[in-house]
């Protein structure tokens, strides 16, 4: 009896894990970040006023909080001064250049292979003759859209 029970219970194991979907690691190849990455039809290309981003977003979370992916831009300044960056974000950039300046003045020079850490709390500015990075981003707030 018990033999018959517990092949029972295998079985329904056996058929509820079936059922899940099977779920595979997302991988960006090294020879795809140089760009061509950019070619699959994720990509998300945006022009305004001439300035061309493009964001491959490669891992969603389901709750949406979680995001990773690689990103592109050409030469651009912003400032987050009176307001929060908003998300903890991890960087790793593989072309091009960025000049984060904090609100004290401190100045953080980036370029290919360097790697950074912007909390959700960084205030100061973003500038940059244009870039490609790996990024991996968390909002403790919300959800990212």
């Amino acid at each position: 009896m018990r033999s018959i029970l517990a092949t029972g219970l295998l079985l329904s194991a056996s058929s509820l894990i079936a059922q899940q979907p099977v779920v595979h690691p997302i991988k960006i190849a090294r020879a795809e970040a140089g760009g061509a990455v950019f070619a699959r039809p994720q990509t998300i290309t945006k022009d305004n006023k001439g300035k061309r981003t493009r964001d491959l977003v490669a891992m969603m979370s389901t709750d949406k909080k979680f995001e990773s992916g690689m990103y592109e831009a050409g030469p651009s300044h912003f400032e987050v001064k009176d307001r929060n960056y908003g998300v903890d974000e991890f960087m790793l950039f593989v072309k091009g250049s960025v000049t984060l300046t904090s609100l004290d003045g401190t100045k953080t020079v980036l370029g290919p292979g360097d790697a950074v850490t912007l909390p959700a709390e960084w205030r100061g500015t973003w500038d940059t003759p244009g870039y490609t990075k790996y990024y991996v981003i968390y909002s403790r707030e919300g959800k990212l859209e």
